[in-house]
């Protein structure tokens, strides 16, 4: 195996005597999504910043079909990095699948992940009748995931404004389609069954430390209803409703945000 640092292009910022805040990117993106958020927590942590294998400036020679072919095998790159760095006290921000895959490393080793905060989550995103919501159907993702093999460039044209919200920035709109379109297609296509076909709903229960959940208001990935179950089941967990449209508040909302998650650390 290749050095982690630089497998998982990882990069160390900040206050280097103030706790650590590890940020972990959704599907589809990279550590560059959180360039809007990351000055104002480098004041107070130290930061680390990181690509999973598979995604941004990652090593793709180390890739492996087989392990990230479920939310397991990213919840070890995030494992691996805090062992490499030698790292205590961790909190960790994830966006949307990131929150679900640090809650699975949080249960792996809950002496060193010490907060969890979630940006839009969903443990899982299929509607499993009669009692959970996910928002969608199992025959809407799979035609989701066909459109990925027939029309590669239109699934990310197609799934970039439902993401980010259609009523946010163009240019906002136009990065997140050209970082679906830089992903691999066949690494893209892996990681999107481990994230919208998994469910992670009996993991909720076994989350031990405090843990933050910032739900937008208006989001087609993961609606309200799903935060509001979340915070239900998971022991020692606040949510906050933003005013917000989109499933990236970390790019879209974060002068929203960072306080929250600062009052919550």
């Amino acid at each position: 195996m290749n050095n982690i640092k630089i497998r998982n292009n990882v990069k160390v910022s900040g206050n280097k005597n103030g706790p650590t805040l590890m940020l972990a990117h959704g599907f589809g993106c990279d550590q560059n999504m959180w360039r809007f958020m990351q000055p104002i927590l480098e004041k107070h942590y130290q930061v680390v910043l990181f690509d999973y294998v598979g995604s941004g400036k990652s090593l793709l020679t180390d890739y492996s079909t087989e392990k990230y072919g479920t939310l397991e095998g990213y919840a070890e790159d995030i494992i691996d990095i805090i062992h490499e760095l030698k790292l205590t006290n961790v909190s960790i921000i994830g966006h949307s699948v990131s929150s679900i895959i640090a809650s699975i490393a949080s249960i792996k080793i809950p002496e060193i992940i010490t907060n969890l905060i979630m940006i839009c989550p969903s443990p899982c995103f299929l509607n499993v009748p009669p009692d959970y919501e996910g928002g969608f159907e199992r025959s809407d993702l799979e035609e989701l995931v066909e459109l990925m093999d027939k029309n590669y460039i239109g699934w990310a044209n197609y799934l970039a404004p439902l993401v980010m919200g259609s009523s946010q920035s163009p240019e906002l709109i136009a990065e997140l389609s050209g970082s679906f379109c830089s992903t691999d297609p066949l690494i893209a296509k892996n990681f999107a069954k481990a994230t919208f076909f998994s469910d992670y709903r009996h993991i909720l229960k076994d989350i031990a430390c405090p843990s933050l959940i910032l739900q937008s208001e208006s989001d087609s990935l993961a609606d309200v209803q799903v935060g509001k179950y979340m915070a239900e089941n998971i022991n020692n967990c606040e949510l906050e409703v933003i005013n917000a449209e989109g499933h990236c508040l970390h790019m879209t909302n974060h002068e929203d945000i960072v306080p929250i998650i600062l009052r919550f650390i």
